[in-house]
């Protein structure tokens, strides 16, 4: 009887076959599901926001309102010109110039015209290259 049990376990043992079972939950909001479904998760996560950003509330200007900005822009490039020119003459030469805080310094080199812009209250630097 022995054996006849013994038996009948091998042959149960070696029919038996495993698989490695994994879940994947198919719905986002519960931690899982497809990566590509993020615009139901922020979908629902914009319907739930209820904080808005100030400074990005697009108001309509008025024609007036518009008209003083393009005057201001206007009158604002036509002084930065005359002063360059004034400073500069009609082309970028070699050399170190100043306006006001600022501090420019134009040299050529191998790739081309370089202009540094220092700003001496702040400290802040920019490097501007003209490529030959």
């Amino acid at each position: 009887m022995k054996i006849l049990i013994t038996t009948v376990c091998i042959l149960f043992t070696c029919a038996c076959v495993g698989q490695q079972l994994s879940y994947r939950p198919k719905n986002p909001n519960f931690g899982g599901g497809d990566t590509f479904m993020y615009q139901q998760l922020l979908a629902s996560a914009n319907a739930q926001n209820s904080f808005t950003d100030p400074s990005a509330e697009d108001r309509d200007r008025t024609e007036l309102e518009e008209f003083a900005a393009n005057l201001n822009r206007q009158i604002l490039g036509q002084l930065s010109r005359s002063l360059f020119t004034s400073q500069l003459g009609e082309g970028l030469e070699e050399g170190s110039f100043s306006f006001g805080s600022l501090s420019l310094e134009i040299f050529d080199s191998a790739e081309g015209l370089v202009i540094n812009i220092l700003d001496t209250n702040t400290g802040e630097q920019t490097q501007i290259i003209v490529p030959n």
